[in-house]
């Protein structure tokens, strides 16, 4: 529950960002910081003499999904939809992992597990398939919340960026469940959690350190440089890789998985107060209703 809290967190953190950091910096500053804490962390646990060269590409290939595709993705679509419906979306990432297991390891699927995917969807759509009202703010949270109640008879389409930001969201939990299957024969071999996602988020750093030598306009837009944009960007990296996923991980090394990953999955449930906070505007029952309906889905799919 805790490692949903700061999951939760780091989100609200990122979203504060929008408009003053573009994507692919931000995502520079979370990897090359999450790298760093986890590095050192794997370095005084002696995680790294553990891994194998089979486990290290499967791990770096993990990154690929995982990290470089679904962490951006998750920035961009926090920017565009908001925390709130980002965090909902990610709970798309059990029914694609239970697809992806299936698919490739064979793992079977039961009528409870059907249960929670249609569960998890029907959350979805109650929470944000609605008509809303959209507006901007600096904040990354609109100036009528998502969430708001609109005043009776209105309906308001979604905006492309919105709808932009939901196709991203599903973009992240495709990519999760994918870094999820790949690094999962690694994980069961043993490999250190600490250190595997010291190289998950290695490769991301890499990879956007190198994107960053590009010369290009879309790549490097023209920023200028805040000590406290980058406190938030650390920050967000924090909470999000470096104590929620340590928190997740002693979870697991501890507890059942199914009920790890159903109190984990708490996340878009327990970001509503923290927008209500933030945005000073209270989430409809809507929002409430649909985020219960998938922690419950993931928590079929799970137990």
């Amino acid at each position: 529950m805790a490692a949903a809290v700061c999951i939760a967190a780091s989100g609200m953190l990122i979203a504060e960002l929008r408009g003053r950091v573009d994507v692919l910096r931000l995502v520079r500053w979370q990897m090359l910081a999450a790298f760093a804490m986890t590095g050192a962390t794997s370095l005084l646990v002696g995680g790294w003499r553990s891994l194998e060269g089979w486990q290290v590409g499967l791990l770096a290939l993990s990154g690929v999904a995982g990290i470089v595709i679904a962490t951006t993705t998750y920035f961009a679509a926090i920017y565009a939809a908001g925390p709130r419906v980002t965090a909902l979306l990610f709970s798309l990432g059990a029914p694609f992992a239970l697809l992806f297991g299936y698919l490739a390891f064979g793992e079977t699927i039961d009528l409870r597990q059907g249960l929670g995917v249609v569960l998890v969807l029907a959350g979805i759509v109650l929470a944000i398939g609605l008509p809303r009202r959209f507006g901007g703010a600096g904040s990354g949270m609109p100036a009528v919340a998502l969430d708001a109640p609109l005043p009776h008879g209105v309906a308001v389409a979604p905006s492309r960026t919105f709808l932009f930001g939901v196709a991203l969201g599903v973009v992240t939990a495709i990519g999760q469940a994918v870094g999820s299957v790949l690094a999962r024969p690694a994980m069961a071999a043993g490999v250190e959690p600490v250190t595997a996602m010291a190289v998950r988020s290695g490769v991301g750093a890499a990879f956007f350190l190198m994107l960053a030598l590009v010369p290009s306009a879309t790549i490097n837009p023209p920023y200028r440089f805040r000590f406290a944009d980058l406190g938030l960007g650390i920050g967000s990296a924090f909470f999000g890789t470096g104590l929620g996923m340590s928190l997740l991980m002693a979870a697991l090394a501890r507890g059942d998985v199914g009920i790890v990953s159903t109190l984990s999955s708490l996340t878009p449930v327990v970001i509503l107060p923290m927008v209500w906070l933030r945005s000073g505007v209270a989430p409809a029952p809507a929002a409430w209703a649909g985020s219960a309906l998938a922690v419950a889905g993931t928590a079929l799919i799970s137990l």
